[in-house]
């Protein structure tokens, strides 16, 4: 059965930066698209960013220029580099093969 397993969340001040991954079991991971999504306190889950199978990428509007999404299929894991964050990028960050969820992975950002 399909696993995804996210790692690299924490506490981050306000213009540093994190690399979160994500480790996928069970797939036939070259042949996913990737994405990560996130979801802050109250609100409702959001996309953040894409990556085809070919590495095709895709962003929300909020992080391009500071984020970038990208994917390792020989270990079956996809990353998410996210530069000078922002106290809104406070939530818990998800990983998504398009059939299963991770359990997320918390990121703070203090001000």
């Amino acid at each position: 059965q399909v696993q995804l397993v996210e790692s690299g969340g924490g506490l981050v001040q306000a213009g540093g930066s994190l690399r979160l991954s994500c480790v996928a079991t069970g797939t036939i991971f070259s042949f996913n698209t990737m994405a990560w999504y996130r979801q802050a306190p109250g609100k409702q889950r959001e996309l953040v960013a894409t990556i085809s199978s070919i590495g095709s990428t895709n962003y929300v509007d909020s992080v391009k220029g500071r984020f970038t999404i990208s994917r390792d299929n020989a270990k079956n894991t996809v990353y998410l580099q996210m530069n000078n964050v922002k106290p809104e990028d406070t939530a818990v960050y998800y990983c998504y093969s398009g059939i299963k969820w991770g359990q997320g992975t918390l990121v703070t950002v203090s001000s």
